[in-house]
């Protein structure tokens, strides 16, 4: 996360941060249902470690949307460059089930409670 001065002096100094979205592709491969829990239990492994290793704030899966592609997002706590390069080890993303949309998402400093980075 840095400041960002959005270069008009009514707006605050705003934080960025990258926002992972998490996407089934409509071309994804099909899977046994073993598979399928395997990979799941892969991923959240994955999800744990970059948490552990202090490159992931958060992460989760979505509910009750209308588009069920939509699968879940994760807050990195890198930049978006890195966030995808890491987001590419998911074992969902590299047996193709899930695919990464990378957005870069400003809030006031110190909004989210997460210590800034580096």
């Amino acid at each position: 996360m840095r400041a960002l001065d959005p270069g008009v002096a009514e707006r605050p100094l705003l934080e960025e941060h990258t926002v992972l979205l998490l996407v089934r592709p409509r071309d994804a491969p099909q899977v046994s249902d073993e598979e399928a829990e395997a990979l799941q239990e892969q991923h959240l492994a994955f999800l744990q470690a970059k948490r552990r290793e202090g490159v992931l704030a958060a992460a989760g899966p979505f509910r009750g949307q209308p588009d069920e592609r939509w699968r879940g997002l994760c807050l990195y706590l890198v930049g978006p460059d890195r966030a995808r390069e890491l987001a590419m080890d998911d074992p969902l993303v590299r047996a193709g089930r899930l695919v990464v949309e990378v957005w870069t998402w400003f809030t006031r400093p110190g909004e989210l409670g997460i210590p800034p980075s580096g």
